[in-house]
C-alpha cells in the first residue's frame, strides 16, 4: 500500500513574479494547477541566476523561466521530481545532473511554435522593406532619401531553415502565401522523404548558405551545433541574403558575423539571442542600421505564454497523477528506481 502525499507542492521561478509577489505575465499556467485538487503552488521569493538548492525546499517541481538549473541546483531534490523548463529550449538545464538526481526534465513541445514562426516572418518582412531605416527616416526629418532605401519582396526569394522541427514546419505554412521559392532546410535527424511530404528540400549546410535569401535558425544549442553558422558559412552566403537567429546565442560565431557585417558581405541580419545573456551592454551589432534586436523575446505573446503555462503546467499535473507527462527530455530517468520511489511515495494520484 503507498501512502501519497497530503498535497503536491510546485514551485515557480523567482522572475514570474514581482518582488512583492504580484504577476509579471498574464497568464503563465497557474490556473490549470488550481484546478486540480492536491497541487499547491508559489513563486520562489527570490530571483536569482542559478537555482539554489534551498529555493527548492519540499517542491515536488521546479517551474524555471530564466534561471541555469545546475548539479550544485539539485544537492536538496530528495523530494523533487520534475523541473519544468518554460519553453523548449534547455540549454540551461544540466540535463545528465537531473537524471542522476532522479529528475525528470519536462519541456512544452510545440508549445512555442506558431509565436516563434510569426515572429520570424515579421522579422523577413522588416528586414527586406528596410522597415527600421525607413521610419528613421521620418523621424530624423530625411523624407527625401527615401528613394535611396528601396526594399525587397518575399516574392521569388528562397528561405532557408537550419532544423526543421516545429517552428521550422510552422514557419513554412505561414509564408506559403507569399510567392516565395520552395524552401530548403537542413537538418541531419530528419529524412528527405519526411520533408519532400512538407514540399521542402533537405540539402547540405553549404549547399543552403549558398542558396538561400533568408537563412532562419531554428536547432537547439548543443555540441554539435555550437559555432555551427561561421565565417565559412556566412562567406557562402549572397549578398543580399539576410541571417535570422531566433534560436540561441552560441550557434552563431559572433565574431564572425559581425566581421561579415561590417565588410558588407551579406544584406543584413535579425539576432534574438547572444552568446553571455542577459546581456548588461549594448552588443556589437547594436551599431548596425541593417540589423534588428531583440532580447531574446522577439516571440513572447500573451497567447504564446498561455499555451506555454498550459502545456507545462499540464505535464506537472500529469505527473502528480501518476501519468507519464508529455516533453520529457530524459524519459529513461522514469524507469530509475530512485525516480520510481520518489513518485511513489509523492504523486497524489
Amino acid at each position: 500500500m503507498h501512502v501519497h502525499a497530503a498535497a503536491f507542492r510546485v514551485a515557480f521561478t523567482g522572475d514570474f513574479h514581482t518582488s512583492d509577489g504580484a504577476p509579471l505575465y498574464k497568464g503563465f499556467g497557474a490556473s490549470v494547477l488550481e484546478a486540480q485538487a492536491g497541487i499547491q503552488y508559489e513563486p520562489f521569493r527570490e530571483h536569482l541566476a542559478e537555482i539554489d538548492p534551498a529555493q527548492i525546499g519540499q517542491s515536488q517541481a521546479v517551474i524555471v523561466l530564466s534561471p541555469r538549473v545546475t548539479a550544485r541546483s539539485l544537492a536538496n531534490s530528495e523530494n523533487l521530481l520534475a523541473i519544468g523548463r518554460f519553453g523548449v529550449g534547455y540549454d540551461s538545464v544540466d540535463v545528465a545532473a537531473c537524471t542522476a538526481a532522479d529528475v525528470a526534465l519536462i519541456t512544452a513541445v510545440g508549445a512555442v511554435d506558431r509565436s516563434v514562426a510569426e515572429a520570424t516572418l515579421g522579422w523577413m518582412l522588416a528586414l527586406s522593406h528596410r522597415m527600421l531605416l525607413k521610419d528613421r527616416l521620418v523621424r530624423d526629418a530625411q523624407w527625401q532619401k527615401r528613394g535611396a532605401f528601396m526594399g525587397g519582396e518575399l516574392r521569388d526569394r528562397t528561405l532557408g531553415i537550419i532544423g526543421l522541427g516545429g517552428i521550422g514546419r510552422a514557419l513554412v505554412e505561414l509564408v506559403r502565401g507569399f510567392g516565395m521559392k520552395p524552401p530548403l532546410a537542413f537538418d541531419p535527424y530528419l529524412d528527405a522523404q519526411a520533408a519532400a511530404k512538407l514540399g521542402i528540400a533537405l540539402v547540405p549546410l553549404d549547399e543552403l548558405f549558398a542558396r538561400c535569401d533568408f537563412v532562419s535558425i531554428h536547432c537547439p544549442l548543443s555540441e554539435t551545433t555550437r559555432g555551427l553558422v561561421g565565417r565559412r558559412e556566412l562567406g557562402l552566403m549572397k549578398r543580399e541574403a539576410w541571417l535570422i537567429n531566433t534560436a540561441r546565442g552560441g550557434i552563431v560565431d559572433e565574431e564572425a558575423l559581425d566581421e561579415a557585417l561590417a565588410q558588407g558581405r551579406i544584406a543584413g541580419a535579425a539576432l534574438d539571442c547572444f552568446v553571455g545573456e542577459p546581456l548588461s551592454a549594448a552588443p556589437r551589432f547594436a551599431k548596425y542600421d541593417n540589423v534588428i534586436l531583440a532580447p531574446h523575446s522577439i516571440a513572447w505573446t500573451d497567447e504564446m505564454f498561455r499555451d506555454i503555462g498550459r502545456t507545462i503546467c499540464g505535464s506537472i499535473v500529469e505527473l502528480a497523477l501518476g501519468r507519464r507527462p508529455r516533453g520529457v527530455i530524459n524519459p529513461e530517468v522514469l524507469a530509475r528506481s530512485g525516480f520510481q520511489e520518489k513518485w511513489q511515495r509523492l504523486r497524489i494520484g
